[in-house]
Parts: structure tokens; C-alpha cells; sequence
């Protein structure tokens, strides 16, 4: 290990912390913790990644570099959960350039916008863009289908004179469904819930779900070509793929029925399917080539991610390093179950805040866990190998950050979410380290500002949790059994630990923050 990690040492960076400390120093861990996880939401703030991404020249826009012409010709089409917000910042940038426009969002999230004090992110009263709400619970219904016609019908009209900006977020699916006719919305959920409930893969559920879909895998954008389509995304998928955010409405996607009769027979469903779904599954080759060219299609197509993981990690660095932290990014795309990824951050910490040089077994037990979490193995390299500095050479506060989305393998009917418990078990894993400020902290939340069915978006631990919640007579691990992991943190030390942000209007998925303290050098 030793080798590898010498193979990437980098020259000292304590020019980086030097003997300067922000003021803010004198801040808790806990707070200081919370201060970055609100500069990563912050960061990806729709109307924020709006703005960046679109640079308004008197009656051009250039995005990603390209060039637009502006002659009252730009429509509007969106959905997602932070699709409102989006729009809003559209309408102050594009004026009376903005012709029509319509939107999918969820269900009373106007309303919470206004509750919450969020009026920037709404339309005007006179806007040209209609809200449609619907997908209540974040499942497809009628008034989500009603959206996704209304959308569908002004693609179709648009000419090779239009414009037609897409916006696009986490929750789209659901809020985007068009079924195939003459399938019906219920005949296509009752599928792919048979699919799911036989143990299908993500990727199987999507493959089946573009095929029976109208505008997803690249609907959308051959309803409106010959259109000049640009669509901004805000990613809420692990790697940022085009065609699996929001199901790829503008992206194209190549589905063959024998692919799907495959996937449906592996497990079972085949001969359990409605007659419909059986009669679009019989065409024998790809629907769209019957009347589009698809390469013409792409052409008039740009898909441009304005905000993700990766963003709001970046933004969470700049500001971990102005709280008196050095900054590292170990990835963005954690996943797998929480008891591997919380055994991982549990030995990063214990490798940051050994004293002394970290036994092997450490090392090599963080590489074996990479493949397990999502993690590539040089991203580990480079991460201990900073570790190591920092307690060799006298850097200081070193803030760990990660995203990504981690499972959670539910064994009972508690409250709680993916992040509440990958916090809870993380402690477990300090349990006999020291106390911040002397020990780590560990903070995991949603940027959505929710985990699970709960108010929380996460949770805030450190080592002392184990003891703190045995002299409040709670038993962790039957909490764990349970997955009732909100309602433990609720019940400890009147929820001082939660991490609740409130509605963020926003979705990148997780982030994680390993705070470790500065480890005093051991002369010998």
C-alpha cells in the first residue's frame, strides 16, 4: 500500500492552511458541518444553475457555447420537482422572447413555495408558461398525464424557426408519463411494478418503460423536430447519463422489442401481459424510424447537465476550506449498501486520525470496500495519500466530501431514509475515537431536504453517539433492525442531530462530509 500511495505523493500543499485560521474556526464542528451541506444546496439552486447556464446578448443567448438567435420564438416545456424554479429564471432572462410554455411539477409545490418564503422561484401572474401539478407521492397519475399531453402537443407544432428549451430535474419520470396508446397509464404501471416486484434491475426497469412510452427515450424531441431543441438538466442520477435522467425524453435511445420480450420473459411477466402492451411489443423495429430520420433528429438536439453532485461538492470545498478546512473530493458517485459504505468512512476516519503511520489492514481493507460503494480505487489512493500528509506534515482540518445515492436493505417498518441511517451506523464505526473537536464528525443529507417519509433531510454524528443514546436508554440497534432511524435521532437529545434544511427545491442526491481534525505531529 505504501507503494501505490508513494506512487501519487504530491509536493506539500501547507501554503494551502499555512498558520492562518478563519475566524469562523471558532465554530463547532457541528455547525461548521452544516454551513457546508447548505453551500452545497445552495450551489445547485434552480434558479441559480439557470442563470449561470444561459447568457442572455441583446436578442441572442449562447449555452454550452452555442449560439441561440432570439425572434419571439423560444418555448418552454419542463418537468421535474425543481422544474418551477427553473422556468422562473427562464421568464426574468428571456422576456417577451418567450412565446408559450408548459410544465409538469409536483403536486402543491406552488404552494409550498409560497409558504416557505420561495416566491423568486414562481412564474409571474401574467406568465406565458402554464403549471400543471401532479405525480402526488411522486407517482404517475392523470393529472401528470394530462401535463405530458399538453407538453407533447406544443413539441408537435413547433417549426425548424423554433426554439424549444426542455427543463428537465430529478422526480421527471413520474411527471412525464405518456403511454404508448393505446396502452393505458394503469396497464403500464401494473407492468413495470411486476418488473420491480420480480427483482428487476434499474436499467431493466427504464429499457421496458422507454419502450412502452411516447415521449421518453427521445419522445419528446422527435415530437419536436424539426425544432432547434436545447435541453439544461439538473442531474439527479449517479454519472450524470443523459438517457436515464428523467427516462431521456431528449435523448436518443435504441429499444428493440426483442430486448424487451427478453427482459419480460427472464422474469416471468410475459404471459401475464395486457393485450395492448403485446401489440406495440410486435412491431418489429424501432417505432420512430417509420416516419423520422433519427440522425436528423439528433442533430437539431443539445443536452447540457447544469447541475449535479459534482457541482455541489465543488461549492461545498470552497466553503469547507473558508471555514478553516483543506478540501477533498473522493467521489461523487457512492452507492452499494450503507453497512459498506459506513465500514468505509468509519476507516478513512481512523486512518485520518491516527497519531501514527495506519496499520496496512486499514488500507487495504478501504481498496477491497471501493468496488462494493462505487468507489475506483485511485480515488482511495489519492484520499489516504492526502490523509497521510495532513497528519505527517501538520495541514490541519481536512474536510472529506462524497455524493451518490446508498441502499438501504429495509428489515422493518420504522421512519427513516438512506441518510439518517448511513449517519447512525457511521457512528457506530467511531465508536472509542475522541469527541469533536478532538474527533471526527460525520454528516450525510439529502439535497432535496428530505430522507425517506420524514422532515429531516439527515443526520449529524460523531463518537459519542453510542454513549449518548445508552444514557437516554435507547438501543441503536434495535432502531437499525427497524429502520427507524428518524425517529431515534428525534428522540436523542431533542433531535440536536437531525440535519433539517427545510424545502430546498432541489435534488443532486446525497451529500457526505467526513470532518477530521488537525492531528498533532508525533516528533520521534
Amino acid at each position: 500500500m505504501a507503494r501505490v500511495l508513494s506512487l501519487i505523493r504530491s509536493k506539500p500543499f501547507q501554503a494551502l492552511v499555512g498558520k492562518q485560521k478563519s475566524a469562523m474556526c471558532t465554530m463547532s464542528m457541528d455547525s461548521r458541518a452544516r454551513e457546508i451541506f447548505a453551500a452545497a444546496v445552495d450551489a445547485v439552486q434552480p434558479d441559480t444553475v439557470v442563470r449561470q447556464s444561459i447568457e442572455r446578448k441583446d436578442d441572442s443567448i449562447v449555452i454550452d457555447g452555442r449560439k441561440f438567435t432570439l425572434k419571439h420564438n423560444l418555448h418552454v416545456v419542463g418537468f421535474g420537482k425543481a422544474v418551477l424554479g427553473m422556468a422562473a429564471e427562464v421568464e426574468r432572462i428571456m422576456g417577451d422572447h418567450l412565446v408559450r410554455g408548459v410544465i409538469s411539477v409536483p403536486h402543491g409545490i406552488q404552494q409550498s413555495l409560497q409558504q416557505h418564503g420561495k416566491g423568486h422561484l414562481l412564474l409571474k401572474e401574467d406568465s406565458q408558461i402554464k403549471v400543471m401539478e401532479g405525480a402526488k407521492h411522486n407517482l404517475p397519475d392523470d393529472d401528470a398525464q394530462r401535463a405530458a399531453e399538453g407538453i407533447k402537443q406544443l413539441a408537435s407544432k413547433l417549426t425548424e424557426e423554433d426554439l424549444l428549451l426542455v427543463l428537465i430535474s430529478g422526480g421527471g419520470s413520474a411527471l412525464l408519463p405518456a403511454p404508448v396508446p393505446p396502452i393505458s397509464l394503469q396497464e403500464k404501471l401494473d407492468v413495470t411494478r411486476k418488473l420491480a416486484g420480480a427483482g428487476a434491475t434499474i436499467q431493466e426497469l427504464n429499457t421496458v418503460r422507454r419502450a412502452l412510452s411516447l415521449l421518453k427515450g427521445g419522445g419528446l424531441a422527435r415530437h419536436a423536430h424539426p425544432a432547434q431543441v436545447i435541453a439544461l438538466i439538473l442531474s439527479d442520477v449517479i454519472g450524470d447519463p443523459l438517457d436515464l435522467i428523467a427516462s431521456g425524453p431528449t435523448v436518443k435511445s435504441e429499444m428493440w422489442p426483442e430486448e424487451i420480450l427478453s427482459i419480460l420473459e427472464r422474469y416471468k411477466v410475459l404471459n401475464s401481459l395486457p393485450a395492448s402492451v403485446k401489440d406495440i411489443l410486435s412491431i418489429q423495429n424501432p417505432r420512430w424510424q417509420d416516419n423520422k430520420d433519427e440522425s436528423s433528429v439528433s442533430e437539431h438536439v443539445h443536452n447540457v447537465v447544469i447541475g449535479s453532485n459534482s457541482v455541489a461538492l465543488q461549492c461545498a470545498g470552497r466553503r469547507a476550506r473558508e471555514l478553516g478546512f483543506r478540501p477533498v473530493v473522493l467521489s461523487p458517485g457512492v452507492c452499494g449498501d450503507v453497512r459498506s459504505v459506513s465500514r468505509l468512512y468509519g476507516l478513512l476516519a481512523r486512518f485520518g486520525c491516527s497519531t501514527e503511520e495506519p496499520s496496512p489492514e486499514i488500507a487495504a481493507e478501504v481498496l477491497r470496500l471501493g468496488p462494493e460503494v462505487g468507489v475506483e480505487s485511485w480515488d482511495l489512493c489519492r484520499t489516504m495519500q492526502v490523509l497521510e500528509e495532513g497528519r505527517t506534515e501538520g495541514w490541519g482540518a481536512t474536510c472529506l466530501l462524497a455524493g451518490g445515492e446508498p441502499t438501504v436493505e429495509l428489515t422493518g417498518k420504522g421512519r427513516g431514509g438512506r441518510n439518517q441511517e448511513l449517519a447512525l451506523r457511521v457512528a457506530l464505526e467511531f465508536k472509542g475515537m475522541k469527541l469533536p473537536p478532538n474527533g471526527p464528525a460525520f454528516l450525510s443529507g439529502g439535497t432535496d431536504g428530505q430522507d425517506g417519509p420524514t422532515e429531516a433531510a439527515g443526520a449529524i454524528t460523531d463518537g459519542g453517539l453510542h454513549d449518548e443514546a445508552q444514557a437516554h436508554g435507547l438501543d441503536v440497534d434495535n432502531f437499525l433492525i427497524n429502520n427507524d432511524s428518524y425517529t431515534f435521532f428525534s428522540r436523542l437529545s431533542a433531535g440536536r442531530h437531525l440535519l433539517a434544511p427545510g424545502l430546498t427545491c432541489t435534488n443532486v442526491m446525497d451529500v457526505h462530509m467526513l470532518l477530521i481534525p488537525a492531528i498533532p505531529i508525533v516528533i520521534r
